[in-house]
């Protein structure tokens, strides 16, 4: 059974910092695609950032050049790492494998 599992969410203010993390469990977690989505209120899930099993990574216009997405095989778990903040950055964000999703972790990003 696959378990897909993130951490490092909370409030934040525009301009500051976070790292999500997502730990799988049930997969051989070096051979799959992973990817972070997020979904603000009102709005449809997209895709935030997505890393290859060889680490080739791509990432929404939004939020290029500010996250940064990797990878820990030995350690079963994908990272986000968001810099520079911003308010439209506010969301629940997702691990993503395939058909696999985790339950979301929030990110609010207020003054």
């Amino acid at each position: 059974q696959v378990q897909l599992v993130e951490s490092g969410g909370g409030l934040v203010q525009p301009g500051g910092s976070l790292k999500l993390s997502c730990a799988a469990s049930g997969i051989i977690f070096s051979i799959y695609t992973m990817g972070w989505y997020r979904q603000a209120p009102g709005k449809q899930r997209e895709l935030v950032a997505r890393i290859t099993p060889d680490g080739s990574t791509n990432y929404a216009d939004s939020v290029k050049g500010r996250f940064t997405i990797s990878r820990d095989n030995a350690k079963n778990t994908v990272y986000l790492q968001m810099n520079s903040l911003k308010y439209e950055d506010t969301a629940v964000y997702y691990c993503n494998m395939k058909i696999n999703w985790g339950q979301g972790t929030q990110v609010t990003v207020s003054s």
